[in-house]
């Protein structure tokens, strides 16, 4: 069964798959255009996915930087909003397979699925980590993150206790920096005062990085400040140390194994199947070869853009997967695709404008990049906060994050710590600890 548009005519079919940056930029470069355009996603709602690490630090709610796509669409008369899972694509029939069995037509089709967590082939490291790419992620996190001090509090096993709060962060990108520098701050301010028979401060906070430095796409000065900012705050930061093993209560790093409550792994990303949908090769991760234009070699009416689509910036070099390409992909996309319907001329080449980088450390502290221009410590902290304020999708999601922020900012304090039924951690990770006898629980 084929579905379309709820206006079906003869118009031209659009179907943009992925409602993050890329699939959003392209659906309103399309707003009002001569075509039936249907934006596909898996999920209800758009992620603003630079924040997730503040729900997984209980510092926002889930609410705070997530928002209905159907919202976000409103509207455009031609846009149109499909909750489904895709499992494929038939080239031949220029339609998208659907998991309920349903067919989806298509004229042209974007393809901007983003990527999930790799694990270089160690697979099964899956199961006992856990990574940080979806609100439910997130959610587990801080549920991982709150239970362990809870039980700490439980036990009686010094060792125990010590395994509950050491927490091990596997690479030194933004988001492993990022989330090292907050795990450290809620646990050395935020609940300092909060338990009666343990110290949060004493909480162990391990960054591992395989490569030679921190945030290796930054300037080599920004790399050493983050390492400093760190260790000045009690994270222990490990560079040129790779990851021998992960079992269900540790990590190997080298050569020493550390006990943890938790890991949580943040050390690589591959693209979502697309190349496989299309019975193409995809690049060494998986990402689709695109062109200039950004569609896919022998199939002009097909375009990957985001994480999912490997385009050359220039030699040997790939835009990185940031939010900030997809989002430049996804409007040049779907500006070319306005002017092709139209007959009008269509754009040149896509090119990226870098407008730079930009990492939080924690409380007052970052780093930046803007061109030659590089900033660090409570200004680009400030820079940074402004820049993500403005980044998020709406008024409401900016105002709750500017509260959010301010009051955290002169208390400390983090306003989103409860642990419910459905926030607990998942059966399937690591055990904390059996509360009865203070020792992991393998039962």
């Amino acid at each position: 069964m084929n579905l379309s548009h709820p206006e079906s005519t003869n118009r031209p079919r659009v179907v943009i798959v992925g409602a993050g940056f890329g699939g959003m930029a392209a659906a309103r470069a399309l707003r009002g255009n001569a075509a039936e355009v249907t934006l596909i996603d898996q999920t209800n709602h758009h992620l603003f996915q630079p924040l997730l690490y503040q729900v997984a630090t209980a510092a926002l709610s889930p609410s705070d930087i997530a928002t209905a796509t159907r919202v976000l669409m409103r509207g455009g008369s031609n846009l149109s909003v499909l909750m489904a899972e895709v499992t494929g694509v038939d080239i031949r029939a220029r339609s998208v397979l659907l998991r309920d069995g349903h067919r989806l037509p298509y004229d042209y089709l974007v393809l901007a699925t983003g990527s999930a967590s790799s694990f270089f082939g160690q697979d099964n490291w899956r199961e006992h980590t856990l990574v940080l790419k979806t609100i439910e992620d997130a959610l587990a996190i801080r549920a991982r993150l709150l239970e362990a001090f809870e039980r700490a509090e439980q036990s009686t096993d010094d060792a125990e206790i010590r395994r509950l709060l050491t927490f091990a962060i596997v690479g030194g990108g933004p988001t492993g920096v990022e989330l090292a520098g907050t795990i450290s701050e809620l646990a050395r301010a935020t609940l300092a005062r909060d338990f009666s028979r343990i110290d949060p401060r004493d909480t162990r906070v391990v960054l591992c990085e395989a490569g030679g430095r921190l945030l290796s796409g930054f300037d080599p000065a920004l790399s050493t400040y983050a390492t400093e900012a760190l260790t000045s705050m009690g994270v222990e930061v490990r560079i040129g140390t790779a990851v021998e093993a992960i079992d269900p209560t540790g990590v190997v790093l080298g050569s020493e194994r550390i006990d943890t409550g938790a890991v949580l792994w943040c050390a690589g990303t591959e693209a979502r199947p697309a190349a496989e949908w299309l019975g193409i090769d995809g690049v060494r991760n998986g990402a689709v070869t695109v062109r200039s234009d950004c569609s896919v070699p022998g199939h002009p009416n097909i375009f990957a853009i985001g994480d999912v689509a490997s385009f050359e910036a220039g030699g040997d070099e790939r835009l990185p997967a940031l939010a900030p390409v997809a989002k430049q992909q996804g409007t040049y996309v779907g500006k070319l695709l306005a002017a092709r319907i139209a007959g009008r001329r269509e754009p040149g080449a896509f090119r990226y404008r870098d407008y730079g980088t930009m990492a939080v450390i924690g409380r007052s502290r970052a780093a930046a990049q803007f061109g030659r221009l590089r900033l660090t410590g409570f200004l680009a902290w400030l820079v940074w906060s402004l820049i993500h304020l403005m980044l998020l999708v709406d008024f409401r999601s900016r105002l709750v994050v500017y509260v959010n922020w301010a009051w955290a900012w002169f208390t400390y304090g983090r306003g989103a710590r409860l642990l419910t039924g459905s926030t607990t951690s998942d059966a399937r990770q690591p055990p904390l600890s059996d509360p009865e006898s203070g020792r992991p629980d393998d039962k």
